[in-house]
């Protein structure tokens, strides 16, 4: 006799699904970014962020952008970003992002950070990419360090991006890549 297994999954984001995106997003940002961010500079009212998932899911700039989301049953508990790569000084042909990989705080751990990693390289790979990059923050270890056990590592590039209008607070990143797909 086999024990029950989860109910989870990965697929591409609905219309449907930017008020979870967006509340997701709230929550996540106001725990993760706690400490580099001042709580002032976050979004904080998921109503504010659902039109810009909503323009994302229904009408997105380039037809590599997609928006894929872990599924628990039918809770979302995580989101990534996959585009061609917008760094000046990547190939936006052979280069591919995967950006603002998010997860609920409280279901990491889970594998649902892992499925979601693998949907967003399958998905890059499908769009004919030949390598990956992605941003973290300088202070996200554990991000870090999921990424570069999954093979991931330091391409050498970093930035600071400006959290606030004066400029005055930033968060500074790290640029990781991979190969993925045929060369």
């Amino acid at each position: 006799m086999s024990s029950p297994t989860a109910d989870v999954s990965v697929r591409v984001a609905w219309a449907d699904d930017a008020p979870a995106i967006a509340a997701l997003q709230v929550r996540t940002w106001a725990r993760v970014y706690a400490d580099v961010a001042p709580l002032a500079s976050l979004p904080s009212d998921p109503a504010e962020l659902e039109p810009v998932w909503l323009a994302a899911l229904t009408r997105p700039q380039d037809a590599r952008n997609r928006v894929l989301v872990a599924l628990e049953r039918n809770r979302v508990v995580g989101f990534v970003l996959t585009s061609a790569a917008q760094d000046p000084d990547c190939d936006r042909v052979t280069v591919g992002e995967m950006s603002e990989l998010t997860l609920e705080v409280d279901e990491r751990g889970k594998g649902h950070g892992s499925r979601l990693l693998q949907a967003a390289v399958d998905t890059l790979v499908a769009d004919r990419f030949t390598r990956a990059v992605t941003w973290t923050a300088s202070t996200d270890d554990a991000l870090r360090t999921f990424l570069t056990q999954a093979g991931w590592a330091p391409d050498g590039a970093h930035r600071e991006l400006a959290i606030d209008d004066s400029g005055a607070q930033s968060i500074k990143q790290v640029r990781l890549h991979t190969a993925i797909g045929a060369v």
